[in-house]
């Protein structure tokens, strides 16, 4: 993340994380985007876990491009997936996915299996806090 204003903090001893970072920390003007899902501006979803992924991750994008900020603001995402099992089986194709979208930025992350999204189509939700330089 050399192009990101924001810094990775890996406490001493820790393993490194593999495609996280324990925590961030920048400063600057604070956008928290609330939970996205993975539909597009038309309130379609596509087919599949990993489509419906960099759908959500492309509209967190939009929003914090609101702001003024990219990928590299990006300091925290909280996903929620109906379904651990299919997050797990998807991981080959869900890295590329990803760094489609957020390109080599890997945030503080957490991921958590809920039982239902309000959306009955939606298979994972995620939200984003970033930091962007004032």
């Amino acid at each position: 993340m050399a192009d990101s204003p924001l810094t990775a903090l890996q406490p001493a001893g820790w393993p490194a994380p593999r495609g996280y970072s324990n925590g961030m920390m920048g400063q600057g003007r604070v956008v928290l985007v609330g939970g996205q899902i993975g539909w597009d501006a038309g309130g379609r979803f596509p087919a599949g876990f990993v489509p419906q992924v960099r759908q959500a991750l492309e509209n967190i994008l939009a929003v914090v491009k609101e702001a003024g900020g990219g990928p590299e603001h990006i300091g925290r995402l909280t996903w929620y997936v109906t379904d651990m099992a299919e997050y797990r089986a998807s991981l080959a194709e869900l890295g590329p996915a990803y760094r489609a979208v957020m390109g080599r930025n890997f945030p503080a992350m957490a991921l958590v299996q809920v039982v239902a999204l309000v959306e009955p189509q939606a298979k994972v939700e995620i939200e984003a806090t970033a930091i962007i330089p004032a």
